[in-house]
């Protein structure tokens, strides 16, 4: 295939953005780069190129086109269309700032106080 495809159609196709619309926001909100130029929807990729994005998780992707589709891709045949370039650290940033934002509290400690409550609200959010 030596066809173009736009970023939004592709990003949606190898299953990174749920809908092509949320791809297509991505985009103009400034989450996607190719080659550290930010890349409106409409842009056309190829073969070769980088793209770097900002996930809805906050993971930040780094991916290497190697294949070119427009059509929706089952997951066990994304790995023959990208590469993914994203270093093991940014996995486990994602991953402690998840155990981060989920509180545990020993079992049968019960429901938290009022003051309790204000402590943990005041760690989670500010």
């Amino acid at each position: 295939m030596d066809e173009k495809v736009r970023i939004d159609k592709f990003l949606w196709a190898v299953r990174l953005f749920k809908t092509r619309n949320t791809a297509s926001d991505a985009c103009n909100a400034g989450k996607v780069k190719i080659r550290d130029v930010n890349a409106k929807p409409s842009r056309e990729i190829a073969i070769d190129d980088e793209i770097c994005l900002v996930l809805e998780t906050g993971l930040h992707k780094k991916i290497a086109v190697k294949a070119l589709t427009k059509n929706r891709l089952s997951a066990k045949l994304v790995s023959d269309y990208i590469i993914d370039l994203t270093p093991s650290e940014e996995y486990e940033r994602i991953v402690l700032l998840q155990k981060m934002r989920s509180e545990q509290r020993e079992r049968g400690s019960g429901r938290p106080t009022k003051k309790e409550r204000r402590k943990i609200d005041k760690l989670k959010y500010f």
